[in-house]
């Protein structure tokens, strides 16, 4: 299998799973870089997945639909260009011969839903979408933080080794961010070094991995005693998990 990250609008990436005949593609927002890349690499699409309702996700999905005759899946309490198979946390579907699992994880909208498959070619994978990014997290459009700490926790549960296939290449401000929470933090360091060296050959930084954001993301470390730490030297009165993880996601939000 082969995993492509076609750039879309000016920082969106459609991920693009293939075994060189059939291909799947996540969260297309633009269906001309997708089609693009099934003529240049002579493929058929036989799935698109979605991952939550906004535009930048869904607004290619009926123009390939119609040009592939693609099986569209997504979440069953967005709204998607229909006609699409609903699913919901804890159901199974097989694309590729490959069976993710969907995750749901409300936050960055209500209905946002995670596909996580066990095993390709020998890693586990996760296509994410918008709830969790390199360093980072979704803003928080419709859910609340509890919403979103519960479904990054259940993100975080995944095997270390699972490659994790954000929606947008926000790594480089996620982590000029993380370092103001966590400077520190030496494997954070190491790995902002890592990802400006690949940004500056225009190279992406994704797919991350569990075990990487573990170490360095500081919405999956708000338990942390130094992120907490940090957090309320920012906000004294956050004096519990869930309003800690909001005032991260709130000083997210106004840092510049």
């Amino acid at each position: 299998m082969e995993l492509i990250a076609l750039p879309a609008f000016e920082d969106n990436y459609l991920w693009l799973l293939h075994d060189g005949h059939q291909a799947l593609v996540v969260d297309p927002g633009d269906a001309a870089p997708v089609a693009g890349a099934l003529r240049r690499l002579g493929l058929r699409l036989a799935a698109i997945l979605v991952t939550h309702h906004h535009g930048d996700h869904t607004g290619g999905v009926a123009a390939l639909r119609e040009s592939t005759g693609a099986q569209v899946f997504g979440p069953a309490r967005e709204r998607i260009p229909e006609p699409f198979t609903p699913l919901a946390g804890g159901d199974l579907i097989e694309v590729l011969g490959i069976a993710f699992r969907v995750i749901d994880v409300p936050g960055h909208t209500a209905g946002h839903v995670a596909y996580f498959a066990g095993d390709v070619d020998g890693a586990p994978l996760l296509f994410c979408g918008d709830t969790l990014f390199s360093g980072g997290c979704g803003r928080l459009f419709e859910g609340t933080p509890a919403q979103m700490l519960a479904s990054l926790d259940a993100l975080a549960a995944l095997p270390a080794a699972t490659r994790v296939c954000c929606a947008h290449e926000y790594t480089l401000g996620n982590l000029r961010f993380a370092r103001a929470v966590e400077p520190a933090n030496a494997a954070l360091a190491d790995h902002e070094r890592a990802c400006q060296a690949l940004r500056a050959r225009g190279v992406p930084t994704l797919p991350s991995s569990i075990g990487l954001e573990r170490a360095i993301n500081p919405f999956l470390r708000s338990r942390e005693a130094a992120v907490t730490r940090s957090v309320q030297a920012h906000a004294a009165s956050a004096n519990d998990e869930v309003a800690v993880f909001a005032a991260l996601r709130h000083w997210k939000n106004e840092f510049r």
